[in-house]
């Protein structure tokens, strides 16, 4: 199989919050952006030469609204099924990412006291339930679906077999993909050190890049560094009783 080919669609600014189209033998989107970009996206695949109804499949990454946000809406100007994990069935089936948000710094503290955080997008069901480790081939992708939990308890990441890794927000460049090239913690984990353990065993596969939900393609031994520092950030919290993480 040819080499499947990333592009990064924005949805919201350059970079701030972005979709991915992966471009192999079938064209497959993976995350649906904030309510009511749909037909962003839909007229964005179709800018790259790609007719949309040829849309085999719509990945999610994960549970949260900028990434579920209009899944159900291009599922209806695609046709394409959506896969997503059922560990985070509870927010597609509410439209309604679990609260409260666990922020990991200042800039979750403050994003969780604006109203669009917590908006309601259209219910779906997934048409793909994910429960483990998910070829791609069946869709036209040489890669797989990994479940990656961390950030939510159904949190997944795609990886080509070219290595690259479509990552969700295992990591993010800072503040929101401001500051491009430098990996830091999106605004929230459910559970920073189980985040972080799923980050650590993609790394181990060596990926080439890794393309996030939030800033520019990161590269994976500036992200190794990163992690170091933040097991030890992470360690010290957790001694010190201040480390939150969601019930189960």
């Amino acid at each position: 199989m040819s080499r499947t080919k990333v592009v990064p669609i924005p949805v919201i600014g350059r970079h701030t919050v972005n979709a991915y189209l992966l471009l192999g033998r079938r064209p497959v989107v993976v995350d649906a952006g904030t309510p009511g970009s749909g037909r962003l996206i839909h007229e964005r695949i179709a800018a790259h030469g790609v007719d949309p109804a040829d849309l085999a499949l719509i990945v999610l990454t994960h549970g949260h609204i900028d990434h579920f946000g209009s899944a159900a809406e291009l599922r209806r100007l695609t046709g394409a099924p959506i896969a997503g994990h059922i560990a985070d069935l509870g927010p597609y089936r509410s439209g309604q990412a679990r609260r409260p948000h666990i922020a990991t710094g200042p800039m979750g503290r403050l994003m969780n006291r604006s109203p669009k955080l917590h908006v309601r997008a259209e219910p779906f069901e997934p048409q793909v339930p994910i429960d483990r480790e998910t070829s791609l081939e069946d869709f036209g992708i040489a890669g797989r679906i990994v479940p990656t939990p961390g950030h939510t308890a159904g949190s997944v990441s795609v990886l080509t077999d070219d290595g690259d890794l479509v990552a969700g927000d295992l990591v993010a460049n800072s503040f929101m993909g401001l500051v491009p090239g430098r990996p830091a913690n999106p605004p929230f984990h459910d559970d920073p050190r189980q985040n972080l353990a799923s980050l650590r065993r993609m790394l181990a596969l060596s990926p080439t890049a890794l393309h996030v939900g939030h800033g520019t393609p990161l590269d994976p031994d500036r992200v190794r560094r990163w992690a170091d520092r933040e097991q030890r950030r992470l360690a010290r919290r957790e001694a010190a009783g201040r480390l939150r993480v969601r019930d189960a």
